[in-house]
C-alpha cells in the first residue's frame, strides 16, 4: 500500500478541485543569457531569480521558430508553423500591410481553455494578424490590450533613418497602435510606459477573475526587448548594462508584481502555474541594443541554438520542485498541451499536434521529448535527437553572415558536450547522421503545408 501511494502521490498532488490558473509571460527577443539566473553578470533580475529559486529553471527549452510571428503561432496552436501557414521563405513575419493572419481553422490555447470555463486575457504583442478576423478576441481571448505587431513597425516618415532611430528612440518615430479589444485607443502608443501598462491590465484581469471565482489564462506578451528600446522614468538609466538592461529590469519588476499578486492569496498561489520565456533568441546585429545568447551560438533568425533555445522558468509552489535546474528538452508547444491537460480541456484530435504533455517533467521527472525540429521560414534546417544535432542548412542572422549554405554532409554537433556548436563531429559518427537524415525525411514527408498567410498582400 505504501509503495502504491508513493507512485500515485505526484499525480495526486497535481489534482485540483478547480482547474489551475495559467500565466504565460512571453518576452520579445530576450536571449538565453539575458537574465541573472542564466548567468548575466550585470543585468539585475531579482524577481525572476527568485521565481527560478522557488521553481524550476529549464536549460534546454525551445520555441517553434526563431522569429516573432511563427514562434507565437507555435505556442498558441501547439503546432509547427509550417502546419498552419504561419511561416514563409519569402516573408519573415506579418507586417502592417499584410492581409493574412492566424487562420480561423486553427484552435488556440485560449479557445480550448475558454471552452473549459476559463477567463482568457491577452496583454501585449500579438503579431498573428492585425486585421479584425485575426485579432485575439477572434481567437479565444475574452479581452485584449496591446500592440498588434512589432514595436518597430509603422515608422513615421521624417523620423531618423535606419538604425539611427534606435540610438535615442522616441515613441512618435513609430505610429504603432495600442488596442483595447478591437479598437485603437492610442496612436502612437507611448512605449515608455507600455511594459507597466501591460502588467497593469493583466493584474486587473486576474483580480476580476479571482473575484468571479473563475480560473484564468493570462498571456502577458511583452513588446520588448525588441528594438526600439524604451524604459519608464523609474528604470531608465538605472542598469549597469545600459538601456537594454533598463528594459530587462523593468520587465523583471513587472513580473514581480504579477507574482506578488498571486502570492498574496494563498489559494491562488497554490493553484497557479506561471511560465516565463521568450519568443526567440537575441537580435545580435543590433549590438548593444540586442541581447546575449550566453554560451549558445548565434541568435534570432538562425537555427543555431541561440536562435531557438531560450530561458524557461516554471513556477507553481508545492507542485513544481523549488530550486531545480534541469536539462531535458521541452518546447512552447509542449507547454500548450500541458496546459490543456491540467485544465481538463479537450485536446484536438483532428489535426497533428507537435506538443507533448510535460507534467511529469515539470514535477521532477524526465522529459518525454526526444526530438526538436529547427525551421527557418518554411524550410527544415536542422534536427536534434537526444544530444545530437544535425544542420542540413546553415544561415546567419537576417542581414548578416554567414550566407546560406546547404551541407551535402550535415554538420553534426553533440549538444551536451558542446552547446556552443563549435566542434563538428560528423566524420566520427556517420551512423548518427544517417539516423537524423531519416528522421528529417520522415518528417518532411508527413507535412502538408497550406498556403502561407505571411505572403498575402
Amino acid at each position: 500500500m505504501k509503495a502504491l501511494l508513493t507512485l500515485l502521490l505526484p499525480t495526486m498532488l497535481w489534482a485540483q478541485a478547480q482547474p489551475p490558473n495559467i500565466v504565460v509571460v512571453f518576452c520579445d527577443d530576450l536571449g538565453y543569457g539575458d537574465l541573472g539566473c542564466y548567468g548575466h553578470p550585470t543585468i539585475r533580475t531579482p524577481h525572476l531569480d527568485r521565481m527560478a529559486r522557488e521553481g524550476t529553471r529549464l536549460t534546454e527549452f525551445y520555441v517553434g521558430a526563431s522569429v516573432c510571428t511563427p514562434s507565437r503561432a507555435a505556442l498558441l496552436t501547439a503546432r509547427l508553423p509550417i502546419r498552419s501557414g504561419m511561416c514563409s521563405d519569402k516573408r519573415r513575419v506579418l507586417f502592417p500591410r499584410s492581409k493574412g493572419g492566424l487562420p480561423a481553422s486553427e484552435i488556440t490555447l485560449a479557445e480550448s481553455l475558454k471552452a473549459a470555463g476559463y477567463a482568457t486575457g491577452c496583454f501585449g504583442k500579438w503579431h498573428l494578424g492585425h486585421r479584425k478576423p485575426f485579432l485575439p478576441t477572434r481567437h479565444g481571448f475574452d479581452t485584449y490590450y496591446g500592440i498588434p505587431y512589432s514595436n518597430d513597425m509603422d515608422r513615421v516618415r521624417g523620423s531618423p533613418k535606419g538604425r539611427a532611430s534606435f540610438n535615442d528612440p522616441k515613441s512618435e518615430y513609430w505610429n504603432v497602435p495600442l488596442m483595447k479589444d478591437e479598437e485603437i485607443v492610442e496612436r502612437p502608443a507611448d512605449q515608455t510606459t507600455i511594459t507597466r501598462r501591460y502588467a497593469d491590465a493583466a493584474l486587473a484581469f486576474m483580480s476580476e477573475s479571482t473575484q468571479a471565482k473563475k480560473p484564468f489564462f493570462v498571456y502577458l506578451a511583452n513588446s520588448m526587448p525588441h528594438v526600439p528600446l524604451f524604459a519608464s522614468d523609474a528604470h531608465r538609466g538605472k542598469s549597469p548594462r545600459g538601456l537594454y538592461g533598463d528594459v530587462i529590469e523593468e520587465i523583471d519588476a513587472n513580473v514581480g508584481r504579477v507574482l506578488d499578486f498571486i502570492r498574496s492569496n494563498e489559494s491562488t498561489a497554490k493553484n497557479t502555474l506561471v511560465f516565463f520565456t521568450s519568443d526567440n533568441g537575441p537580435w545580435l546585429p543590433y549590438g548593444l541594443h540586442g541581447g546575449s545568447a550566453g554560451l549558445l551560438r548565434a541568435g534570432k533568425g538562425t537555427t543555431f541554438e541561440g536562435g531557438l533555445r531560450v530561458p524557461g522558468i516554471a513556477w507553481w509552489p508545492g507542485k513544481i520542485p523549488a530550486g531545480r535546474v534541469t536539462a531535458g528538452m521541452a518546447t512552447t508547444m509542449d507547454l500548450h498541451v500541458t496546459a490543456l491537460e491540467l485544465a481538463g480541456a479537450t485536446i484536438p484530435d483532428d489535426r497533428t499536434l507537435d506538443g507533448q504533455d510535460i507534467q511529469g517533467f515539470l514535477r521532477g521527472g524526465s522529459s518525454p521529448r526526444t526530438t526538436v525540429l529547427y525551421y527557418r521560414g518554411a524550410t527544415l534546417y536542422a534536427v536534434r535527437v537526444g544530444p545530437w544535432k544535425a544542420h542540413f542548412i546553415t544561415h546567419g542572422a537576417y542581414g548578416s553572415g554567414p550566407k546560406r549554405t546547404v551541407h551535402d554532409v550535415p554538420k553534426l554537433f553533440h549538444l551536451e558536450h558542446d552547446p556552443s556548436e563549435q566542434h563538428e563531429v560528423g566524420k566520427k559518427h556517420p551512423d548518427v547522421i544517417a539516423k537524423l537524415r531519416k528522421i528529417a525525411a520522415t518528417h518532411r514527408a508527413s507535412v502538408e503545408a497550406p498556403p502561407s498567410q505571411l505572403e498575402l498582400r
